[in-house]
């Protein structure tokens, strides 16, 4: 079993099982007498929500639930809670769910005090800066599931529902002041979300390491992260509440999107337009991409594969590292294919242009031309590496 553990890299995190019940010191330390609780409708009266609540309200501390939250949050998403927030007097946020609710939640935190639009600090060169940071509120962030990272990351995903793109609003101070990662909280997870979560946590830690950007720093969390989750997530999978699985797991959710500031690639370029044109699970999408992309950048990777494959006791560097994706995917009922879910070829134009405006698309590590993606859309159809 792992020991619980303080960190405050790279911000002030308590790990272990059974640390929600620190949630109220959490709280404090952050700053927020009046949390608005934020998390999604399938989790508003689960145990583990109860339980949270119960925390607060034992110590005090008043909490108000939202849970307006979609699986891809919207700008009415963010425009409820933020009513919410601002009628109710209070005076932070507790994010509390997957990565949809932490998205959320952080991004109603941000938008407190601020006069423009939301779309207005999309992560575009510095408009961060047009924010006032007086203006955010504080954020307590509790991940229930191992994926996104987002408790530890400086942005949201917001989903425009006019141009149907994911959009990211990004600052600095959208950082979570207080993170708690208690596995406890993800035991009673599916399969097909412990899955689709660990899968995400897996993308982001595959390519921040095969960015082409320089940072040593991240990619070294990158590595360690991917580690995590092939020694772990299958663990995770099949005994949903073994502790240790499921803690590591958390670590290696985290892990990527600490990571990830090095860079992501053409698995979320190709992912992000399905999920906002067809509402796909973001992780899941991703996981059916991976191998695709993988084949797509070999000759572009040079030898970083065969380091990374040796790293992990895996033989036959870049193939033997392909074959261990696939493997793992067939392990966990991933759909080898896009029509797995339910996509045909119906809107992949349309997608191929989104792909390559896509942010993401900058970090891979050859460029990604619409033909490109297109091709890829194409060869993740019918099954072609």
């Amino acid at each position: 079993m792992l020991p619980s553990a303080n960190w405050s890299y790279p911000t002030v995190i308590r790990f272990g099982a059974g640390r929600i019940d620190e949630l109220p010191e959490a709280c404090a330390a952050a700053g927020i007498a009046r949390p608005l609780f934020v998390t999604d409708p399938g989790l508003r009266y689960l145990a583990v929500t109860t339980r949270a609540l119960g925390v607060l309200a034992a110590a005090g501390v008043p909490a108000q639930i939202f849970s307006d939250v979609q699986p891809n949050p919207t700008e009415a998403n963010v425009a409820a809670g933020l009513a919410v927030l601002r009628d109710g007097g209070h005076d932070g946020v507790v994010a509390f769910g997957g990565g949809s609710a932490l998205d959320c939640g952080k991004v109603v935190a941000f938008m407190r005090g601020q006069r423009r639009p939301m779309w207005d600090f999309e992560d575009v060169g510095d408009w961060w800066t047009r924010a006032d940071p007086a203006g955010i509120a504080p954020i307590v962030a509790v991940p229930t599931t191992a994926g996104t990272g987002s408790e530890v990351g400086r942005a949201g995903v917001i989903t425009n529902l006019a141009t149907h793109t994911k959009k990211v609003i990004f600052h600095p101070r959208m950082l979570p002041a207080q993170v708690i990662l208690d596995p406890e909280l993800t035991v009673s997870l599916p399969r097909a979300i412990t899955a689709g979560t660990g899968m995400d946590a897996f993308a982001h830690c595959l390519e921040a390491y095969a960015s082409p950007s320089y940072h040593p720093m991240a990619e070294g969390i990158a590595v360690e992260g991917i580690r995590l989750v092939k020694d772990y997530l299958l663990r995770a999978y099949h005994d949903g509440a073994d502790l240790e699985a499921r803690g590591q797991m958390l670590v290696a959710a985290a892990m990527g999107a600490t990571a990830f500031q090095k860079g992501l690639g053409a698995i979320h370029a190709l992912s992000h337009p399905v999920g906002a044109l067809y509402g796909t699970h973001h992780g899941l999408t991703n996981a059916v991409f991976m191998p695709y992309v993988l084949a797509f950048n070999r000759a572009a990777l040079g030898d970083r594969m065969d380091r990374l494959a040796a790293w992990l006791g895996i033989a036959g560097g870049f193939g033997g590292f392909l074959d261990f994706v696939l493997a793992l995917r067939r392990e966990l009922r991933i759909p080898h294919t896009l029509d797995g879910l339910g996509l045909d070829d119906a809107r992949f134009a349309e997608m191929a242009d989104m792909a390559i405006a896509d942010p993401t698309a900058g970090g891979n590590p050859r460029p990604l031309t619409r033909a490109d993606a297109l091709d890829l859309y194409r060869r993740t159809l019918q099954g072609r590496l």
